[in-house]
């Protein structure tokens, strides 16, 4: 978060100040894409570059702090993401396989960029993994930061339902946790007096 930085930024970004509004797209964009990422899918990069559009067009139009920027910036990340649903259900696209591109070469080095990622990627995929309603909420919360009002603006949800949803989610995720890694024990095949 940019804190005390936070009202500059926005004025120097609404008057066209490029520097102001790279510093709150450097501030958003990670946490935006991650949100996108489970939300969306393949489509994160696209549906990024669609919800900055639309903070670009609308920010002029913003009122309020820091908290109320962030939850109206994730609010216009879903509002995307409800459309690409939309789109998709009807006119559904062919996704190709990795491998598919495999011949192409990259500019940059993409093997160290995974492993320095795996981290990160294996979290959100986890969490991409519960109940849709459920990744959600727990995507804006522990990856987007917002905190249960905002996120319940976001959604359109009461407050104690996303506690519920963020509760549920966390208790799936330490379960798939749990049977990932190894019990604790003698190791099989020593026996133990």
């Amino acid at each position: 978060m940019l804190g005390a930085g936070f009202a500059a930024a926005l004025d120097g970004a609404r008057g066209g100040d490029d520097a102001a509004f790279a510093s709150l797209w450097s501030d958003l964009q990670p946490s935006l894409l991650r949100y996108l990422g489970v939300a969306g899918g393949w489509a994160a990069e696209d549906l990024a570059s669609e919800t900055w559009l639309r903070i670009a067009q609308g920010l002029d139009h913003f009122e309020g702090d820091e908290t109320g920027f962030r939850a109206w910036v994730f609010t216009i990340a879903r509002h995307r993401v409800l459309d690409w649903r939309r789109r998709e259900t009807r006119a559904r696209t062919v996704t190709r396989p990795v491998e598919h591109f495999s011949g192409r070469p990259a500019a940059d080095d993409p093997a160290a960029d995974a492993l320095e990622k795996v981290s990160t990627d294996r979290a959100l995929a986890l969490i991409a993994t519960l109940p849709p309603d459920q990744a959600e909420v727990v995507t804006l919360r522990a990856v987007a930061g917002l905190d249960v009002a905002s996120v319940a603006r976001v959604l359109g949800k009461r407050p104690g339902a996303v506690r519920v949803l963020t509760h549920r989610g966390l208790r799936r995720l330490a379960e798939l946790l749990g049977a990932e890694l190894p019990r604790e024990g003698p190791a099989a095949g020593v026996v133990t007096p």
